[in-house]
């Protein structure tokens, strides 16, 4: 079974979490507006730990690379929060999630799970993050 997840205003860490267990369970999630997912807390001391992890690349560029795009923001989430993503169950699950900046053509019309409930007093989007180098 699928499930469509709309992730305007949902707090990533709630949602990676959420993500993580139903796929672990065998469940397809597809989550849509990434971009609109939220962070809480300070603004400045989020865009400074996200400055730190991309600028620390390591010596000859091998890595570990941290992705500018709101999509690969969230799925680097989720798969932080799955065990052991490189192989056995973990990779297995891993599979079964699709993250998309906005909504395609294919889900415009499909029945999804609305994530976020309410706003917190200090976040930040993920669009806001991928948008400072």
């Amino acid at each position: 079974m699928t499930k469509i997840i709309d992730g305007k205003g949902a707090i990533l860490g709630r949602l990676a979490s959420y993500v993580a267990k139903e796929v672990l369970k065998g469940e397809k999630i597809i989550i849509l507006n990434c971009e609109y997912v939220i962070i809480t807390g300070n603004k400045k001391n989020i865009e400074k730990r996200f400055q730190e992890k991309r600028g620390r690349v390591g010596s000859s560029q091998k890595g570990p690379k941290h992705s500018k795009s709101s999509d690969k923001i969230v799925k680097r989430t989720i798969r932080n929060m799955l065990p052991e993503h490189r192989f056995g169950r973990g990779k297995e699950a891993f599979k079964r999630i699709r993250c998309y900046v906005g909504i395609p053509k294919e889900f415009k019309e499909s029945k999804t799970i609305r994530a976020g409930k309410e706003k917190p007093i200090k976040f930040i989007s993920v669009k806001d993050i991928s948008k400072k180098q």
